[in-house]
């Protein structure tokens, strides 16, 4: 049986606690899906901590494109660490309850981490057009200064601006009912429940989250739109390909990304059954920051390298 937490405030019956329904399938497949999700987490923590500690201890990978891919690293671990732990519990004990609090708590850090996530794929494109397009000056450019100035800029604005409608969606009232059929604290979903006005919510959204995906979009867009053309320009296939492969990992975790985002949020979801948008969620919640450290890893030669003589100096 379901069990409502409630309080009156001001002759209104008030929701404290959420029930989120996750998976509704069998014991058996519950099993097998926490087992799969679990080795997913402690491959996507393993492999983004890899990352991360390479680029701090390997000299080779003291630049600037491998400083911006730790820090994705690090926004794909506060991802997964948000969401998984708790989908676990979830499909543990087909349902679980959570308090407002700790819904909110978990749709801040979500919306956080997809922020600066946005933001830094955006300057990583960037960070390719200066190598491709202005080789000359990158050293001058992209300093390490520069970098880090960026990044925490990136950073700061990623948790601050999502605060916005955050407070405004923490002040609504939520009289029942208090069920979620979702797998974690979505912002869609918990509107639904609201039983006060959400016109201000909905619009603070639109007028925050267009321009926080516009803004890096545009720059990803105009960015390799020059270096596509100073590629093209390139007068050997040799140097074409070993420019654009600079970029192919780059374009990759791009595309997935914003494909995922937007198959959950833009595209129509008319038609679409519950179970559908739960795993779509889980795109790119859970497998894409287990994804982007795999493609970093596999399609880029100095961490290939960078791995190798650490496994060597284990070894030896």
């Amino acid at each position: 049986m379901l069990k409502e937490a409630l309080k009156i405030e001001n002759n209104l019956t008030v929701i404290t606690e959420l029930f989120l329904l996750g998976f509704q399938v069998s014991q058996g497949l519950r099993i097998f899906l926490f087992s799969f999700l679990l080795a997913i987490y402690w491959v996507t923590i393993c492999g983004n901590l890899l990352i991360i500690t390479l680029v701090s201890t390997s000299r080779n990978l003291h630049t600037p494109m491998y400083f911006f891919i730790s820090q994705l690293s690090i926004s794909d671990i506060l991802v997964i660490s948000d969401i998984v732990p708790k989908i676990l519990h979830i499909l543990l004990n087909n349902g679980a309850t959570i308090s407002f609090a700790d819904c909110i708590t978990q749709f801040y850090f979500l919306g956080a981490s997809e922020t600066v996530e946005c933001s830094l794929l955006g300057m990583m494109s960037y960070d390719r057009y200066v190598a491709i397009c202005n080789p000359l000056r990158y050293s001058t450019i992209m300093t390490s200064r520069y970098c880090a100035i960026w990044t925490v800029i990136i950073w700061v604005f990623g948790f601050s601006i999502v605060l916005i409608y955050i407070i405004t969606t923490a002040k609504l009232k939520f009289c029942g009912p208090n069920i979620i059929d979702h797998v974690f604290c979505d912002i869609l979903p918990l509107l639904e429940l609201a039983c006060s006005d959400t016109h201000m919510v909905h619009l603070e959204i639109y007028l925050i989250c267009i321009p926080i995906v516009l803004v890096p979009t545009t720059v990803i867009v105009v960015t390799y739109t020059y270096i596509v053309w100073e590629i093209l320009r390139i007068p050997s296939s040799t140097g074409r390909q070993k420019a654009f492969s600079t970029c192919s990992s780059h374009l990759t975790v791009v595309s997935i990304f914003y494909w995922t985002m937007f198959s959950v949020y833009i595209f129509p979801s008319k038609g679409r059954t519950i179970t559908t948008s739960k795993i779509l969620s889980l795109l790119y919640t859970v497998f894409t920051p287990l994804i982007n450290p795999i493609i970093y890893s596999l399609r880029n030669k100095d961490i290939i390298k960078a791995v190798q003589n650490a496994v060597y100096k284990c070894i030896v």
